[in-house]
Parts: C-alpha cells; structure tokens; sequence
C-alpha cells in the first residue's frame, strides 16, 4: 500500500500549491496571495453546459471531431466500473509499459535525488560553475557581477539536449535560469536594502545559459566543458530583438529605446521547447513581479504591483519603475527564441505569439512545413493558446535558410482554446466524481485573436487594435470569452499520437468565494492537486480550428475517489500532485515533473503510458531534495535529465541557517543544478 507522508514545512493552505512562503516570494511575487487577475465575467464551461444539447445530440454534432480522438487511445472505464472498482495488485517492472519498466520510487522526504533501484546519477552543473572563458570558479564569499556573467546561472528550469556535429559524445546543454533567491545566495541579506552589487549579481544570474556536456565513457556520467565556443550566457541585461508584428509599437517605446525594437534582458524564463530548425524557445512567466509602481487597469490585469518589489531593482535602473517608465513592462512576458549554435546572434521576443505569463512553448509542424506553437498562462483562472505559422520551414543550414527560419514565429494567426463539456452541469458537482457517462471529456474550438502578415496585421477581437491584442493579449482572451483553467503550464504534442498534452498545475481559488465554480475541464473546487488535459485536434492536424478534449489524468492520492489515471486500476499507481512540466520518451510515455506537491512527499518525476493497454499506469521515477522543484525534463534513449530548482527554498531558510545540504553536503552553500540519471548497466531507460 502507498504510504503518504505528513506535510513538512509549511502548512497545506497557507500557501496555494504547497510552496514555502520564500518560493512564493522570489518566483512569483506572491502571484497567489493577490486578488485574482482575470475579473472578466466571459462565460464559464458550467454555464455553457447548462444550456447545452442532450449528449447524444452534441455526439452527433462533433463527431468529426471525436473520430480523431479515438485513435491510439485506450477506451475509458464505463460509470458502472470506475477506476477505483477495479482492484489489481501492483504489476512487476516486466509487465509495465515499455519506457517504465523500473521500479517506482516510493513517495518520502529525503534531501536527496532518489532514483529507481539499478540507477545511476550525477550532478551535471551547479549554480555559479565557470563556462565562459575567464570566469572564475565559484566563491559564495566573494560573489560578483562579472563573474556571475560567466558562471552557470541560477535556478535552471526549462532543458534541451542538442547534437553537435562533428563532436562525438558531446551534446549542447541549454537551460533556462528563471529567478533568483536573494536569501539563499548572498550571506546577511537585507531583504530592505539589497546592494547594487547584489543587484547586478541578480541580473546576471537571470537568464538563459548553453554549456557543452560530455558522456564520461566508463562511468556514463555527463559533466560540463568549460571554455567551449559554443558556450554562452543570456542575462537581464543582454541586448534582444522585439520582432513580429507589435514591434516598434508606441507602446512598447521607451526613452532608452525610442524605436521600440530593442530591450534589455529576459525575466522569469520558465519552461520552453526547441524547434524542428536547430533553437530553442523560452516563455517569460512572472514577469510582473520585477515592476514597481503601477496604477494602469492594463497591468492590474497583469498582477503588477502598486507598490514598491521584492527586490527593490527599481531603485537602481528606472526601467522597473513603471512610473517613470511606463512602457518597459510591455516588453516582457514574451517566448524568446535563442540561436544556440551562433554565439554571436541577438535572441528574439516574438511579439506574433502574445505577451502573458508564458509557460512552455512547444513547436509540431503541420503537413506542409508550417509552425504550430503552444503555450500556457500560468495563472489561476486564464487560458492556453496556440499560435499557427503561414511561412514554410526551410531545410538546410545555411545563413539564408537560418534567417528565414527565425522569421517564421513573426507571421499567422493567435488563438486563444475555448472548451464545452458534454456532461449536465448538474453532474459535475466540484467533488471531481465522474458525470454519468465515465469521463471528463468535450469539444473545444480555436479562437482567433489576430493575424500577422508580412504587411501588417488585423484584429479578430472587436474593440482591440492588432497591436493592443498581442501586447494585452489577456484582455483578448477575456473579450472572446476563453475558457478559465486552472493554471496551464507546459503543453506538449506527442511525437507518437500527435494528441497535446495540457498540464493544469492547481487552483485552490476554484469555488472558492465568487471565483468560478467547478466546470468539466476543472472538475474540482479549491483543486489544490491539479490535472492533465489530452486534446485531439481535428483529423489530428495541428492547425485545426476545433479539437476534442478529455481529462487524462486527475491528480492526487489514488486512494481518494476525486482522482483518475485515464481508467487506468488506481491501486497500482503511485500518487502525484501538481504537475508542471512534461515530456515524452521515445515509446509515446508522458513524463511529468511536480511543483508544490501537497501529498507530504517532495516533488518528482513521474512517467505514464498514454495509449495501449496500459494507458494510465503512473510511475515515480526520482524525487528531488527538501525545498527543491523538479523542472526541465529531458527523457533520452539512455539518459534522464531533470533540473533541481530551489533546493532548500524553505521557510527561514537562509545562507546562515540552511534548509537543505544538497548538492554538496553540510557546510556548502545549496546550489540548484542539473542532474543526469542512467542505468547502472548502460542499457535504455525504463526497458
């Protein structure tokens, strides 16, 4: 039997997800604790179902809808045999699906990175490690800026793994560096008065960072090369490249920047994807949270703050001082593409995909060459988007083919997801208990907020410019009446199915008060443990307008009747709260990494089978140490990379008084860093 364990730190509810009052305060400017951003009165999915067509009726009239969604998926329970009525004792690693057959981890505490019995790992990279030419080695004592410059940053999320030619055994590391933790980085913090040297430090820590690592032959293990050309490191500070359609926009002009083109830095990267031309993509999240002192209705909808930050940034470059500079918050909260391969290159922020809190953003083609990008808001009660490309994608690696390639996210269409349930809003009572006829499952359509062309770009949204959609794109959604989720974070396409794959964190705000009540595609009230959201595009084509969706899995103990595993027996999975980030391995598997788990153990990485028999068998595979965050899942043939973020980040945890000894063990400043797990007998994961 599983055995849950009390929760530590923290108590449930007096932080929304399970986080630390210090996570709350560094990642997302207590983003929780604020009044909810999205007021708008669009409709709910509950309301829209109550005045719904009988089931049968709305069958028949998406039924070239669900004929996609059938497709390599296994059939749901019936009512008369929910999951928890089936019993089956815990299969063995041989039965498992291909891809997950190790054995679980067990749910605990440790302040460690535990992984499967006849598993290896590594610390890949650390916070502070020099990869740039003449940086020096790390000194927590003797910390600065231009060091910091060309040391690894801080608090790693989003990965990707790419080849380089030519260089056997050698692959290009490139990670996001989402915030800083003042508390636990600088010894004797004045959270009241930060220096400008810790400032500065801060910004060079933020970011993103490509280091070269190599396979240890002997061992397996993956180790970073220092110096390499290809290294490189992105800060708050470094010169990008506003494109698409919004740029040089009045509003995104500044006195620095009076052409409206250009913007220093990147702010809160969280999850991304790469690209079928060779980058890769990075959301900017809680961008909001670096601002001070605002007073437009424009940034309320954003959570932008009244007052003064948490880091007090303001005081030493005006640009975060929305007072003075009132236009520079509109040059956040974009994806960034960055060329990994040319050091030399200026990253992008691509206007043409929308500016919110950016989670993820994930790249499929359509048959004819076309991109197709996916993205998540992450906050309570907002939407998930999807942007269509109208420009090919060249083949080849040329200059030319280059440049064009990373022109392609400047033109195509925005849209925002909009979902109807098929079940009477009488069944579906915020308990999570299954409507009559067994499944979490509806229809969904695509809707357009603006196009961008090569020669200008036009407003689907009445009452909005063009240039007001994509630089206020939430106010968009709210226009159009999108569909209020609970928290979407990563999306990911699966390379086998093609269905996406929506991660919908938590919302303890759901019901709550005035907040919106359950609706079939967020079954449960003050739904702290979170879900996954499968969709299947029309005729599987990513392009499509309209799609079909179901819940795959809804999070939490199995032992509770509120949670499902896509009808998968819950006595033989392993319990997982609050789901973030995703990934696939090569078998088709779903692998999933938590944030906040609100089950007493601490977050981990968890893999699930998606089609077959099998389909909803959820395995444990890593758990990360006391504070810490699992992140930036990469799940190769032989290797699996997770990113452990904030380690220690724990309520009065500070450099003085640790929470956590990992990575280095006691005496050693906590440091967030990159692990690399593989079998001890060198063969693929999980078979």
């Amino acid at each position: 039997m599983r055995k849950l364990l009390p929760l530590i730190g923290t108590p449930s509810g007096s932080h929304p997800g399970g986080r630390s009052a210090m996570t709350c305060r560094f990642r997302c400017g207590d983003a929780c604790f604020h009044e909810v951003p999205n007021t708008s009165d669009n409709e709910y999915v509950g309301d829209v179902i109550a005045g719904a067509l009988s089931r049968r009726t709305m069958m028949r009239a998406a039924a070239v809808v669900t004929v996609a969604a059938a497709a390599g998926s296994g059939a749901a329970l019936p009512a008369a045999a929910a999951p928890q009525a089936t019993s089956r004792k815990p299969a063995g690693e041989k039965s498992a699906a291909r891809g997950l057959r190790y054995s679980s981890v067990a749910p605990n505490t440790a302040d460690a990175v535990t992984v499967p019995d006849g598993y290896r790992q590594n610390v890949v990279i650390r916070w502070g490690e020099p990869i740039l030419r003449g940086a020096p080695a790390f000194d927590p004592e003797k910390q600065t800026a231009a060091a910091q410059a060309g040391q690894f940053g801080y608090n790693n999320d989003f990965l990707a793994l790419l080849p380089i030619p030519g260089e056997c055994r050698r692959q290009l590391l490139v990670a996001n560096h989402e915030y800083t933790d003042e508390v636990l980085m600088f010894r004797g913090y004045d959270a009241a008065n930060p220096t400008r040297e810790q400032v500065e430090i801060a910004w060079a820590a933020h970011g993103l960072g490509a280091v070269v690592v190599e396979e240890d032959r002997r061992t397996g293990a993956l180790t970073a090369v220092p110096r390499h050309h290809l290294n490189r490191r992105v800060t708050a500070t470094t010169e990008f490249r506003l494109t698409g359609p919004a740029a040089g926009s009045a509003l995104l002009r500044t006195s620095a920047d009076p052409t409206g083109r250009k913007v220093l830095g990147t702010l809160n990267n969280c999850s991304g994807g790469t690209t079928p031309w060779g980058t890769t993509l990075h959301g900017e999240e809680n961008f909001n949270q670096y601002f001070a002192n605002s007073s437009r209705a424009t940034d309320k909808r954003y959570g932008i703050g009244t007052g003064a930050t948490e880091r007090k940034w303001e005081r030493f470059d005006k640009r975060f001082d929305v007072a003075q500079e009132p236009n520079e918050v509109h040059r956040f909260g974009y994806v960034v593409e960055f060329d990994p391969y040319d050091p030399a290159s200026t990253p992008r922020k691509h206007t043409a995909l929308g500016r919110f809190k950016h989670e993820a953003a994930t790249v499929r083609l359509t048959e004819d060459g076309r991109p197709v990008v996916y993205s998540g808001d992450d906050e309570r009660f907002d939407y998930f988007y999807k942007f269509v490309g109208t420009k090919r994608m060249k083949k080849g690696s040329s200059r030319a083919v280059r440049e064009h390639n990373l022109s392609l996210l400047d033109e195509g269409t925005l849209y925002v997801a909009k979902l109807t349930g098929d079940s009477p809003a009488l069944e579906i009572d915020g308990t999570g208990k299954l409507p009559a006829d067994g499944e979490f499952d509806g229809s969904g359509e695509w809707i357009p907020l603006a196009t961008a062309t090569a020669k200008g770009a036009v407003s689907h949204v009445e009452g909005m410019t063009a240039e007001e959609v994509f630089v206020f794109t939430r106010l968009a959604g709210d226009k159009v009446g999108a569909t209020k989720m609970d928290r979407p974070e990563d999306i990911q396409p699966s390379p086998v199915t093609g269905k996406v794959y929506v991660a919908l964190t938590n919302n303890t705000n759901r019901g709550v008060g005035t907040n919106a009540k359950a609706d079939e595609a967020n079954p449960r009230n003050a739904n702290k443990h979170g879900h996954i959201l499968e969709l299947t595009e029309r005729w599987n084509r990513p392009e499509s307008k309209t799609f079909a969706w179901s819940l795959f899995l809804v999070a939490g103990d199995p032992d509770d009747p509120a949670t499902y595993f896509a009808g998968f027996p819950k006595d033989d999975v392993s319990p997982i709260s609050c789901p973030d980030n995703v990934a696939f391995d090569p078998y088709g598997n779903l692998w999933i990494s938590t944030d906040g788990s609100q089950l007493g153990s601490h977050d981990g990485l968890f893999g699930v089978a998606t089609r077959g028999p099998r389909r909803g068998e959820l395995k444990q595979f890593l758990t990360v140490p006391k504070g810490a965050e699992t992140c930036g899942p990469i799940i190769q043939d032989r290797r699996v990379l997770v990113a452990v973020q904030h380690p220690g980040e724990i309520d009065g945890a500070s450099v003085e008084k640790p929470a956590s000894t990992w990575p280095d063990g006691p005496g050693k400043i906590v440091r967030p860093a990159v692990v690399a797990v593989w079998r001890a007998d060198g063969d693929d994961i999980g078979v």
